[in-house]
């Protein structure tokens, strides 16, 4: 939490504090360590088992969408709306939901979403009817906004010192959730009668227990900001969002030059327009646009935007790659979907898992843009071996596992990153935005790799055998992926090395205040030791 004094008022605090930064208003946010932190255990625990099921939730239906078109005698374009409609109800209710919990209360809040999943999981499990499926996926998508809500409570709840640390281990479920549910979804519909509704069964279950968590284990903080809902510029936010990523996540189907995807874009930046008018006049708006000006915040939602478009590389590329015939095609394992998941993109999980760990220490030894200038790293080596060396098992597996630890030390960074840039009552809706940016990514990662492995196929398959991609697309298609890693470690080093202004800092690696008032980075992001004024 952070105490505001007023300039005309200063007081000396520790230097073991966070120091603190100027804000737009002439006055100072000094970070304080919350009372009682220690004695709240469980919390990061519960925290970090609800925000798994955030990742659970977009990777759940992948390994069964085959199954639920046969099951409900329907076409893949209307099946594709299975994970479309929680890629847009993730974009309608996260920036909302994450200003909810600024203004009324974190954990209502949380307790609300995580209440909203349960009930989408049962009607998944329990329906047969395609309509009623899409309509679970979007009261299941409102999970997205769980991530910016954990994190905001831990801002509230945990002292400075342990904070990265923290972030770091609710970040890294991200990666493990999104392993996990396709592991999960491939061991339960095994057998002579597979049966899709129980992986829903499986998300509804772990709900109930990160509800029963969270009740457990997160206080109810006193932190409101109150106010009013900017409700205009959500609904603009809204419709901005769905205007540019229903053409993102269809476009293949439809045609990427086709009417509906070009008119869909056009409205997209008409209304990105008229949403910035809105935020700029309205007294309390939704988001506040000069946050994304600063660098941690607008750096970023880079990031995570790359980030989230390398790993669908991953999980598609990597799933396809494996269970192409190798006496067909020549190149592949023959792999079943069981053993893609569990065999080779598991351990790429596991190791987020165990990264996560030392992610926070990164963060507090390098700095912020340090550690994600590392998992830029990871990731562009893991990628690049994928694109030339892939043709043994434990390569495969290998790279896979450093693109995994590569994530987990991303997600470590960003939301210290956001912590940097914006002041706490803005922390929900900073992230909730950082997570809009993660799906975006993710949703244009997979439309990317589809296209990609679509626009070249071997010639002369014997009668049966569906289109297979030529080797050379999936080279391609790793090829872009490290690209876009190669692309967030340029924006670390843009962090690493140049000055700017920053808000409130309650974690190392962030700006540190200069004489006149202006924060300055010190070489790698890391803090600098001096006494506060």
């Amino acid at each position: 939490m952070c105490s505001i004094i007023d300039d005309r008022h200063r007081h000396r605090r520790p230097v073991r504090e966070c120091a603190p930064t100027a804000g737009p208003t002439g006055k100072k946010y000094v970070a304080t360590s919350p009372p009682g932190a220690r004695k709240r255990r469980g919390l990061v625990p519960a925290l970090g088992l609800a925000a798994m099921i955030v990742s659970m939730m977009q990777t759940l239906v992948v390994p069964v969408l085959g199954m639920i078109q046969n099951d409900l005698d329907t076409t893949t374009a209307e099946v594709s709306w299975v994970t479309t409609a929680t890629l847009l109800s993730a974009a309608v209710f996260t920036p909302l939901f994450g200003r909810f919990g600024d203004q009324y209360g974190t954990k209502p809040t949380l307790v609300g979403v995580l209440v909203l999943m349960i009930a989408g999981s049962v009607l998944a499990a329990a329906t047969s009817s395609l309509v009623l499926l899409i309509l679970a996926r979007v009261l299941q998508g409102a999970a997205t906004a769980i991530f910016p809500l954990a994190l905001t409570v831990l801002r509230q709840e945990v002292e400075p010192a342990r904070l990265p640390g923290a972030m770091s281990l609710v970040s890294g479920t991200l990666a493990f959730g999104s392993g996990l549910a396709l592991a999960g979804a491939g061991l339960l519909t095994q057998g002579a009668d597979p049966d899709y509704h129980r992986v829903f069964w499986l998300a509804t279950a772990l709900a109930v227990v990160a509800l029963a968590a969270v009740l457990v284990a997160v206080p109810a903080s006193g932190k409101r900001t109150g106010g009013r809902t900017d409700w205009l510029g959500a609904a603009a936010l809204a419709l901005m969002l769905v205007q540019l990523l229903l053409p993102i996540s269809q476009g293949h189907a439809w045609g990427w030059t086709s009417a509906p995807t070009l008119a869909l874009f056009a409205g997209a930046a008409v209304t990105t327009v008229a949403w910035v008018v809105i935020e700029r006049t309205v007294r309390e708006p939704m988001v506040d646009m000069r946050m994304f000006v600063h660098r941690p915040v607008l750096f970023s939602n880079i990031a995570g935007l790359l980030v989230g478009f390398a790993l669908f590389f991953l999980f598609i590329g990597v799933s396809y790659l494996v269970q192409t015939p190798a006496d067909i095609a020549g190149y592949g394992f023959g792999a079943s979907v069981l053993q893609a998941s569990v065999v080779y993109l598991l351990p790429a999980a596991l190791v987020s898992l165990v990264g996560s760990q030392f992610g926070g220490t990164l963060v507090r030894r390098i700095g912020a843009p340090g550690t994600l200038a590392a998992s830029a790293c990871l990731g562009l080596i893991g990628f690049a071996w994928l694109a030339l060396a892939r043709d043994s098992t434990p390569s495969v597996i290998a790279a896979g596992a450093l693109v995994g630890l590569a994530a987990s030390f991303g997600y470590a960074a960003m939301p210290a990153l956001i912590v940097m840039g914006v002041p706490p009552h803005q922390t929900g809706i900073a992230n909730g935005i950082n997570s809009i940016s993660r799906s975006a990514g993710s949703a244009i990662g997979s439309a990317a790799i589809t296209s990609l492995l679509a626009s070249q196929t071997i010639d002369a398959l014997p009668p049966g055998v569906p289109a297979l991609p030529t080797d050379s697309r999936y080279t391609l298609s790793f090829a872009l992926a490290g690209l876009a890693f190669a692309l967030v470690l340029l924006a670390a080093m843009a962090l690493t090395t140049s000055r700017f202004p920053s808000r409130p800092s309650s974690v190392p690696g962030a700006a540190e205040p200069t004489a006149e008032g202006a924060p300055v980075m010190s070489p790698g992001g890391a803090p600098r030791a001096e006494a506060l004024p």
